[in-house]
């Protein structure tokens, strides 16, 4: 008798979770910003020989698919009024599962250990940091629509705080990703230090997300675009920064 009751509690748990973990077709395929530079898939990060290939233009993709993952790539850069020859940069990947919640919320979990993050700081560090990064992502609403005047898919996707992020459109259905299972899996503990992730106040910045993950420093030599370590940092460096001007004067003009 109790196993049959211990049984129905299982099963009971494992069909509400399966009610409240809901997801939504519309998001299904690969979505980017204006500047369609950023694509996720293998075109952006290469999990087997640990290499990130820098787009020529800043911008971030989601991709989504009908079975509850999702993967996305980030790449910022920005200019540093106080010392111009000090210019920031930022690659970050990830995926994991996704699921809508009852609020019409979303919410993204990623596989902590697959995570990378390659970041350039040139008058802080000697070499661009790459490291293992994770960060568990909170929209509080979005919203899939038809441009009225190119027709264009849109999903507006706005932060757990409700600010609105910038606009992405519709580009590959089905998606263009990397394989959903993990594709790095470890038994290594994280390293001391570091902050837990997934809060519902996590907010994304130029260097990172304020209470994201970032565990043990891997392979420095992971942008493509490289010779030696000086060509490298030296040609991520002016990426960069032609990278930060061209978006300023993308929007401006």
């Amino acid at each position: 008798m109790l196993l049959r009751l211990r049984a129905l509690f299982l099963a009971g748990v494992a069909f509400a979770g399966l009610v409240t973990a809901q997801v939504d077709t519309q998001l299904t395929g690969t979505w980017t910003t204006k500047s369609r530079k950023v694509f996720t898939g293998p075109g952006f990060y290469d999990p087997v020989s640990e290499k990130m290939f820098e787009p020529s233009l800043t911008g971030f993709s989601y991709s989504f698919t009908d079975d509850g993952y999702y993967e996305v790539a980030y790449y910022r850069a920005g200019s540093n009024p106080q010392n111009p020859s000090c210019p920031k940069g930022v690659i970050q990947w990830q995926h994991g599962k996704y699921h809508k919640a009852s609020n019409n919320s979303l919410i993204l979990n990623p596989f902590a250990v697959d995570g990378r993050q390659l970041m350039s700081d040139p008058c802080t560090y000697g070499n661009a940091v790459y490291t293992r990064y994770h960060q568990q992502e909170i929209f509080k609403q979005y919203e899939v629509l038809v441009n009225p005047y190119d027709k264009a898919t849109r999903l507006n996707l706005f932060g757990w705080d409700g600010a609105p992020m910038n606009p992405m459109y519709l580009v590959y259905k089905p998606p263009q990703m990397l394989p959903t299972q993990t594709l790095n899996p470890t038994s290594a503990p994280a390293a001391t230090g570091t902050q837990p992730s997934g809060t519902s106040n996590s907010k994304r910045d130029l260097a990172g997300d304020e209470d994201g993950l970032v565990q043990e420093a891997l392979n420095r030599k992971a942008l493509l675009k490289q010779k030696d370590s000086t060509y490298a940092d030296r040609l991520w460096w002016l990426g960069v920064s032609i990278t930060a001007l061209g978006g300023v004067g993308y929007f401006c003009f």
